[in-house]
């Protein structure tokens, strides 16, 4: 039977499995949205196509399934390079499908072409031109391939419109393989057995463990690990969940704005174990006094990964769950009460606080939220101080249930996520916390949201400013509060240095007239007494809504490690 290349797209995402694809149409595009007309999956239309890149993105890190998006040729294809940059920085299985101008017209500069695997190819795992329908199923078969397997990463397929319309014998690739595409799944016997040996030898051992343990399922093996050598556990940001955080041996998250015990840990350990983590810049600090004292075991699917940027004295290369099976064998169980009570000691003298009194505090409504949902509602975060706030006092109690933009922090990446996760698991309660400047950058998914019945709830910590960014120009550069007043109009004087004074004028947008404006429930809390109400009301409502928390102005997040200092140079009090 002849089959369009449109025809063959449905039909080979239907055979991979794919439930659900977002997609926004364009001229270039037209015989693919024909194909989808009778789709045998879900098709959403997102409002903006960044949204649908970050909506397949949440998705694919809620379930571990590929998250696949389509939007047409020029600017709709531009639109994506975000979500896809965003995906490849945190190693997030997803296919992206593109419109292309015909095989005839590209490079003339044809109306909306854009040389889009040109753009990409930085920040896909590998992408696609497709210039023969013959190609075109096994070029679809490879790309779910490559973005799942190995480190998992976006692809991208290039299609222009006159594959689309050509028509061939349709042809089902049954099995993949890639000459020059083999990762290495089965780490090396002897270097899981010299990491077993350092474990049993070590006096003061930290477990370091990255997103890579919760993309290969590792979280069960993470657990035994730690609890038969009695190893203390500090994650990364795209780790929260992976370990129980009840559990006495989980330190919480590390770096600059880590636990203050947690980075200690890490400077004064004799042994880390690093387990799908990649060494950033975030988690480090100063490269050249990062755990001084400390052999490193590197655990990681990605060679590429292993002492790019720190030094590792043994490298296992493949996957989490197999390597850590193989690992339980050969180490023995231990205790290090000493080192445990070390720790305590930091914990103690340096606990996680915040000023505990009537005025309207962010970590106060993240506590309230985390205590409410007892940690098991998906948590998906915008980027700023509110995602960090997040990491320190919303304590997810399972994997793939903390959702974040880690490696390029996106700001407008958490709502349509949020959606992404929601579509993914409906009865499962969905909540993204945002900031009043993050929340804008994709406001208008509040159509897709409402109009699907997507019941997300959006909890904005609105305090006026890109408050990461006034965080550090009130540390680091004198107060000087340039243009990140989301307050500021063009009669403000132009070195105002006193946020909240009564003159300053109404803040733009009032959010809970958006929300209403698109159909969901907006609400606003501007007093503590009123929050843990509001909280469980907003949980009983049946709909998307936006709940907006007028917080104080200039809370910083603390601790924190300034650039270019080393982890246990931690600022934990401002004067």
């Amino acid at each position: 039977m002849l089959m369009t290349g449109a025809q063959i797209l449905v039909e080979c995402l239907k055979r991979e499995g794919v439930e659900i694809l977002f997609a926004y149409p364009g001229g270039q595009v037209i015989p693919i949205f024909d194909a989808l007309y009778n789709a045998p999956f879900r098709v959403i239309l997102p409002r903006h196509e960044q949204g649908g890149a970050h909506m397949a993105d949440g998705y694919a890190r809620a379930t571990g399934k590929v998250g696949v998006c389509l939007a047409t040729s020029g600017p709709g294809a531009t639109n994506l390079v975000t979500g896809l940059a965003n995906a490849y920085m945190d190693s997030i299985p997803m296919v992206a499908f593109t419109g292309q101008v015909p095989t005839h017209l590209i490079g003339n500069d044809a109306f909306q072409e854009a040389d889009i695997t040109g753009i990409t190819r930085p920040i896909t795992k590998h992408n696609y031109l497709v210039k023969d329908i013959k190609d075109l199923a096994r070029t679809i078969r490879e790309a779910f391939h490559i973005a799942s397997t190995g480190r998992p990463g976006p692809v991208l397929v290039d299609l222009p419109s006159d594959i689309q319309r050509a028509q061939i014998e349709f042809v089902w690739p049954e099995k993949i393989e890639i000459r020059s595409y083999k990762p290495n799944f089965t780490g090396h016997p002897m270097q899981i057995k010299r990491a077993a040996e350092a474990i049993n030898e070590s006096k003061q051992p930290i477990l370091y463990v990255g997103g890579g343990v919760v993309t290969a399922g590792a979280t069960q093996e993470i657990l035994e690990l730690a609890r038969k050598a009695d190893i203390p556990v500090t994650t990364t940001l795209l780790a929260m969940g992976a370990f129980p955080p009840d559990s006495p041996l989980y330190l919480g998250m590390l770096g600059m704005h880590g636990m203050y015990w947690a980075n200690h840990a890490i400077q004064n350990a004799d042994l880390i174990i690093a387990v799908g983590a990649r060494f950033d810049d975030r988690c480090t600090g100063k490269v050249s006094s990062f755990a001084p004292k400390a052999k490193i075991v590197h655990i990681d699917i990605d060679p590429t990964s292993i002492s790019k940027s720190i030094k590792v004295h043994i490298p296992v290369v493949g996957d989490a769950k197999s390597i850590l099976t193989g690992l339980l064998k050969d180490v023995k169980k231990a205790s290090h009460p000493a080192w445990l009570a070390t720790i305590q000691k930091w914990k103690k003298s340096t606990p996680l606080l915040y000023k505990n009194d009537d005025k309207l505090r962010p970590q106060y409504v993240i506590e309230a939220i985390s205590n409410l949902t007892k940690g098991e509602a998906i948590v998906v975060t915008e980027v700023g101080q509110h995602q960090m706030w997040t990491a320190q006092f919303f304590e997810a109690t399972k994997p793939r249930h903390f959702l974040s933009s880690g490696g390029l922090g996106t700001m407008g990446f958490g709502f349509p996520a949020g959606i992404g996760a929601k579509f993914a698991y409906p009865d499962t309660e969905v909540i993204v916390i945002a900031g009043d400047g993050s929340i804008q950058m994709n406001i208008q998914e509040l159509a897709t949201a409402v109009l699907n019945k997507v019941n997300v709830k959006v909890l904005i910590l609105n305090n006026q400013y890109l408050g990461m960014v006034r965080q550090w120009q009130e540390m680091f550069w004198g107060k000087r509060y340039s243009f990140t007043c989301l307050h500021k109009t063009t009669t403000c004087p132009p070195k105002c240095n006193q946020p909240g004074k009564k003159t300053c004028p109404s803040y733009i947008p009032d959010f809970v007239g958006v929300a209403e404006a698109y159909g969901a429930v907006g609400m606003r809390v501007s007093r503590k007494k009123d929050v843990i109400p509001a909280l469980k009301k907003m949980l009983e409502t049946d709909k998307t809504v936006v709940m907006e928390f007028i917080v104080e102005q200039e809370e910083n997040v603390l601790p924190m490690v300034p650039t270019g200092a080393a982890l246990d140079e931690v600022i934990t009090r401002l004067a």
